[in-house]
């Protein structure tokens, strides 16, 4: 036994000194900090588009006589789709690779948001958001982000926060930027104008993915073998029970936040300005979620940046002005971009480096699911009683699910690692 344990320990150290020449025993790759710059502006890209959707909802409502409802399904409609081709997609990275993922992804945002500015009925308006969803956003999300945190050894969390804060940024800035191109040329252009620079953007990004060396040499995939208690598809499975629920709740304000705000009265590019708040706040608490995952564990930062989510969500329909509003965008976006950043943590430390894509696919299939729910449940309460109160109050119990679900959760861990030591002991004596 301690011959094969010495021979393991030479495999993994050959295996880090000859795989790539920019990593040493004790230092992750230079050029993963070149992916986590990669995959946040792809993310930015590709959440960008989604949250701006908030923004266009009321113009396309307004242009072709849509429902609150009606319109908010296209957010459904993306996320569905980005939920569907997502596990598909997380197969293909672990088989085979991620290296092209940016280019396809690339050409799908651009094209679906060029045809939308072409966009004559809901059914056409539905169908491209399924092909950005599917071909873009599915692609650029959970299948880089398993790539990008193999590799990393050391701090995986911060560099998945990081990585995941790009979405948050993106969030922020092309809904505000949107808001802006329709409020001077209008819908259609504004779709024309985000094509235009998604374009620009992301195809030179794609070129610099490159594939892990973890996940790409099976010598060195050795140190990376799945440690977690649990076992990976059981532990894949209780997170994704959770995740449905956590992500309806995040999902309400996202895209209904911009309407609540101006049907209160306030502007446009006032209400677009709240919901960059809350976005850029996200960054920062992307950044927190997965250093939290580094030092106290990835559950218990699921938990409290989850608990943040809940208590403080259903106040949104009764501080629409004010500064206690943007407090509370502050405290939100904080608070629900930590949970996106512990998730990636959980699924990224659960299992192993050969799962690693299928189990962020898998997570993320589930957290579509929950915000395409969300959106359009939201919409749909709205347009019952008239108001956004029940919309909020809704995502508030669908939260403390979520919370139900992670503590269940823990306590199944536990009684698994109790067993587990016991196991031990009876082996030993």
């Amino acid at each position: 036994m301690l011959a094969a344990k010495f021979a393991t320990h030479e495999i993994n150290s050959r295996a880090r000194m000859t795989n790539n020449p920019t990593t040493t025993p004790d230092r992750d790759p230079i050029y993963g900090w070149v992916m986590v710059f990669a995959v946040f502006i792809l993310s930015a890209l590709s959440f960008g588009a989604l949250g701006s959707i908030s923004v266009f909802l009321k113009p396309l409502s307004a242009e072709f006589g849509w429902s609150r409802g009606e319109t908010a399904f296209g957010y459904t409609v993306i996320s569905f789709s980005s939920a569907l081709f997502g596990i598909l997609w997380g197969y293909i990275a672990d088989r085979y690779g991620s290296r092209y993922f940016g280019f396809i992804g690339a050409i799908a945002m651009t094209l679906s948001l060029f045809l939308l500015s072409k966009n004559q009925n809901i059914y056409q308006f539905y169908g491209l958001y399924f092909l950005f969803g599917a071909f873009g956003n599915a692609i650029l999300t959970s299948p880089l982000y398993a790539n990008v945190g193999f590799w990393f050894r050391q701090q995986p969390g911060l560099a998945l926060g990081i990585t995941a804060a790009g979405g948050a940024v993106g969030q922020g800035v092309m809904p505000l930027c949107a808001g802006l191109a329709i409020g001077a040329y209008g819908w259609q252009t504004a779709y024309l104008i985000i094509a235009a620079s998604y374009f620009c953007l992301a195809f030179p990004i794609a070129f610099l993915i490159r594939e892990s060396p973890t996940r790409q040499n099976p010598a060195s995939a050795l140190e990376a073998q799945q440690t977690f208690v649990v076992d990976e598809k059981i532990a894949v499975a209780w997170i994704s029970a959770a995740i449905i629920f956590c992500c309806i709740c995040m999902s309400v304000p996202i895209v209904h936040l911009v309407p609540l705000l101006t049907d209160s009265g306030m502007t446009v590019n006032s209400a677009t300005q709240v919901l960059m708040l809350l976005m850029f706040s996200g960054a920062f608490g992307r950044i927190l979620g997965g250093k939290l995952g580094d030092t106290i564990g990835a559950l218990p930062a699921y938990m409290l940046m989850s608990l943040g989510q809940t208590i403080s969500v259903v106040w949104f329909p009764y501080l629409t002005q004010g500064p206690w509003l943007y407090a509370l965008a502050v405290f939100f976006g904080f608070t629900y971009s930590g949970v996106m950043s512990a998730i990636l943590v959980c699924a990224r430390t659960m299992v192993s480096a050969g799962f690693a894509a299928r189990a962020m696919s898998i997570t993320a299939f589930f957290g579509w699911l929950g915000m395409g729910l969300g959106g359009y449940l939201g919409g749909l309460l709205f347009d019952l009683h008239g108001n956004y109160k029940w919309s909020f109050a809704f995502a508030m119990i669908v939260g403390w699910i979520n919370l139900i679900i992670l503590t269940l959760f823990v306590l199944y861990t536990r009684r698994q690692r109790l067993l587990t030591r016991r196991q031990g002991e009876t082996w030993n004596s």
